[in-house]
């Protein structure tokens, strides 16, 4: 873990023209790592302060979406002081053929979206036998 390096980023809004959303509010683009094996590609979204109910995932078109709707609410008050903004993540990725659409699983924990995205047949590494 020594041998790591460490990077903080910051929560960036999303700006109005990089995605039409029909629904109103504060949407961020969410952090993701995308780790990639032999038969699988996994993708690890951070989405906290979202539940796993509050999470629509879709895929049209070759273009998997991901929507995590926030139920927080900002307390008002006169003196308040607020550094975290609470909003909805929004957050797209187009998806070729070499993903086996009909195998994409999701999970989530404390606020951690993970999709396992396994790959087609034809997307497998294979041993090509030589023969004499």
């Amino acid at each position: 873990m020594a041998n790591q390096a460490m990077q903080v980023v910051d929560k960036k809004e999303l700006a109005p023209e990089s995605a039409e959303l029909t629904k109103n509010g504060v949407y961020f683009t969410p952090a993701v790592d995308i780790f990639e094996t032999a038969n699988e590609l996994t993708v690890v979204v951070d989405m906290p302060g979202i539940q796993p109910d509050d999470v629509e995932i879709d895929l049209r078109e070759n273009i998997l979406t991901i929507v995590g709707e926030s139920k927080e609410e900002t307390p008002q008050g006169e003196d308040l002081l607020v550094e975290y903004r609470s909003g909805g993540y929004y957050r797209t990725f187009r998806v070729n053929d070499l993903v086996d659409h009909n195998k994409i699983g999701a999970s989530m924990t404390d606020g951690v979206l993970t999709l396992k995205l396994p790959k087609s047949a034809k997307a497998t590494p294979r041993k090509i036998p030589v023969t004499t």
